[in-house]
């Protein structure tokens, strides 16, 4: 059945790429609501903004939404990945700046957040997209597939010439908690190399050792160093599963990325949903929510990081 949060959980922290600060709101929302974002510092223009894969103006390196005003909500990947990670199809989400808090840099914080105010239940059937037919899109050797399959599974390849991270594959079925277990507390990752790039292009404002693991070679600079020893590829599926969130419902399928990012995995859902026959919408009876990513979680599925 489709579910929401049982009470408003809220977040203040700073953007990852303006360094702004922001206070966003997760608040219950009724069935067939879907996930919207309201921008509570906008006046004079429509604040609403659907989390939604056909909103998606720019997904160059994060996930950013827009409506037909130009109200933009930005890097919405971490909290989209917790809301799907735990089952939630229905909320509204007030947040007063541009860009969602980055916190520690992982899903986890949002995910230790949802479920310790807990899921409501609605009596509204809940429908899923079950992928028939294979589609994917590629951009030289990378490449984001979708295919059948019973369940959600994710499938993530990374290369990097820095030796800290190097080649990582992984491979998971995301049903029965397996997401708030094995990815939530995995946190973005980036080169120095890139973090300096991108701060004299007036990006990474907000970014610190604290937000995000950096690398530099063989070396990883952030104190602490990886959480999991895969933790680069782990993240990218974490961030895969929030985009997918876009799609409106969740999905049935299998999803395949060998060096995708957020703008490849935008592009697979706007070829999914234009190919005839790739999809039908069909009604999760008991045996399907079963292989949904927020089915038999609890709080104790969260890693004690967040």
């Amino acid at each position: 059945m489709q579910t929401t949060i049982k009470s408003p959980v809220t977040f203040t922290g700073t953007g990852l790429h303006s360094g702004l600060r922001a206070r966003m709101t997760i608040n219950p929302a009724s069935a067939e609501y879907g996930i919207w974002f309201r921008r509570t510092d906008v006046i004079g223009k429509d604040p609403l903004v659907p989390a939604r894969w056909d909103a998606v103006p720019n997904a160059r390196l994060c996930t950013v939404i827009e409506n037909a005003a130009g109200v933009q909500v930005s890097t919405i990947e971490h909290v989209m990945a917790a809301l799907a990670g735990c089952g939630i199809h229905n909320a509204l989400i007030d947040i007063d700046g541009p860009e969602v808090p980055i916190l520690d840099g992982s899903a986890a914080p949002f995910a230790t957040g949802i479920m310790a105010r807990g899921i409501r239940v609605f009596d509204a059937p809940l429908r899923c997209y079950e992928v028939l037919k294979a589609v994917e899109v590629r951009d030289g050797e990378a490449f984001a597939r979708l295919e059948p399959a019973e369940t959600l599974e994710i499938d993530f390849a990374i290369d990097f010439t820095d030796a800290a991270i190097g080649h990582q594959r992984k491979h998971l079925v995301m049903a029965n908690g397996t997401f708030l277990r094995e990815l939530s507390d995995s946190r973005t990752f980036c080169r120095q190399a890139d973090v300096d790039f991108m701060r004299d292009n007036g990006l990474a404002l907000g970014g610190s050792y604290d937000n995000a693991v950096v690398v530099d070679g063989d070396r990883v600079l952030s104190p602490g160093g990886f959480r999991h020893r895969d933790e680069p590829v782990r993240h990218k599926m974490l961030d895969a599963l929030g985009d997918l969130a876009l799609a409106g419902a969740p999905l049935l399928g299998r999803y395949t990325g060998n060096r995708a990012g957020h703008a490849m995995t935008n592009k697979l859902l706007r070829a999914f949903f234009a190919t005839p026959g790739a999809y039908r919408l069909v009604e999760c009876d008991a045996a399907r929510r079963r292989l949904l990513p927020g089915s038999s979680i609890s709080k104790a599925d969260v890693p004690a990081v967040a």
